[in-house]
């Protein structure tokens, strides 16, 4: 999208849902130790990348996970990041709180199969285009730059979107638990903690 301000992109941190290898979707789970660790290490990235109340603001979904990664990584940089139900994750449908061994056997896909191919798929789920809609208005509606706390698949397409790219390319575009991309000029790179 052109004219789009510099993102600082958060994937929320280590839930206990991601631990035990069980798709949230719109519903939640709340942070492991390692899932707080995460967000606090990101307190320091975003220090180094000029994060500052006066230069950004943020915006976070209003799902849990979000919210607690936001107020840990942003709280000591002074920073309060307004909900925006928009960056809800994608919803799961029949396979909320399923496993993929729970799935695999009740609606078999194929081998080796993309992540959101296999998204695509699920049954009562929602599209990746619906998701591209309601993200799609978050970032029209972006004037300064901004601090954005979400979640995988919301922040691939996310990502796409703000390149200019093809939804199909969001498969390659993941921001990993315990990074910050960052969106400026077109282009994307990912930052980690030295932690």
């Amino acid at each position: 999208m052109p004219g789009l301000p510099e993102l600082l992109l958060l994937r929320h941190g280590e839930t206990e849902w991601n631990r035990a290898g069980r798709f949230q979707g719109a519903s939640d789970s709340p942070l492991t130790d390692q899932g707080r660790a995460q967000a606090g290490a990101l307190t320091d990235v975003l220090r180094d990348l000029g994060v500052a109340p006066d230069r950004h603001l943020a915006l976070t979904s209003p799902q849990g996970r979000a919210r607690d990664t936001a107020r840990i990584a942003l709280g000591p940089l002074g920073l309060e990041a307004a909900e925006d139900p928009r960056l809800v994750e994608i919803g799961m449908g029949d396979w909320t709180g399923l496993s993929r061994r729970e799935i695999d056997p009740r609606w078999p896909g194929p081998k080796e199969e993309p992540i959101l191919a296999f998204y695509a798929r699920c049954p009562g789920g929602e599209s990746l285009a619906t998701v591209a809609v309601r993200v799609g208005a978050t970032l029209a509606g972006l004037a300064a730059p901004t601090v954005i706390v979400a979640h995988g698949i919301t922040l691939r397409v996310l990502c796409a979107l703000a390149l200019g790219r093809d939804l199909g390319e969001a498969e390659h575009l993941a921001v990993p638990q315990g990074s910050v991309a960052r969106i400026a000029g077109g282009q994307i790179a990912l930052f980690t903690s030295g932690r």
